[in-house]
């Protein structure tokens, strides 16, 4: 049976090359790794010249952008809000969230949290290309994800079945999390 390794990269499209790598390496402290630019396309041959840069997020992963100066202007998927379509990133600590969110509103650019998820925090931000991103930072304990690990497939089994938000994991929104197992 396949066994995927880790993700290689994923890619998404930006609106300028340049202007993408200094902002993810100013912002989110990512290296510039690696560039390709091609005239054709190479599993399609079709002729479209673009660059490829890639951005290491950290321990192997590998985050993607391509500039596309023949084609239509960048949209996004209006059907789908766009709180749904982003990129999380774990950092460190609450700590990490709040220094960059600071960083980032001194830089201008609008930070949505800290939001307490109960297992982890998270800021919430876009990239000069309207790509969202989230930081996050775990906080849970073991016990908490051992409780959402419990019932994950009955959740699922149950959301297939109602299409109604499963209240497995109700707990995680009271507003102190004693640790029971009731």
């Amino acid at each position: 049976m396949l066994k995927i390794e880790r993700i290689h990269h994923v890619a998404y499209r930006c609106i300028d090359a340049k202007t993408t790598v200094e902002w993810y390496r100013k912002h989110l402290g990512m290296d510039f790794v690696l560039a390709i630019a091609e005239d054709k396309v190479p599993s399609t041959q079709a002729p479209d010249p673009y660059m490829h840069l890639f951005m290491d997020a950290g321990n192997g992963n590998v985050l993607a952008f391509f500039e596309l100066p023949n084609s239509p202007a960048m949209g996004r998927d209006e059907a789908t809000p766009n709180w749904v379509q982003h990129i999380a990133f774990k950092v460190d600590s609450v700590k990490t969230l709040e220094e960059t969110k600071a960083r980032l509103q001194a830089d201008g650019i609008e930070v949505v949290g800290v939001t307490d998820h109960t297992i982890f925090k998270s800021i919430y931000f876009f990239d000069p290309n309207g790509h969202r991103l989230e930081l996050a930072a775990d906080v849970g304990t073991p016990e908490m994800y051992a409780k959402l690990d419990a019932c994950k497939w009955e959740m699922l089994e149950e959301w297939n079945r109602t299409k109604r938000a499963p209240k497995h994991a109700a707990w995680m929104h009271e507003k102190e999390f004693t640790g029971s197992s009731t």
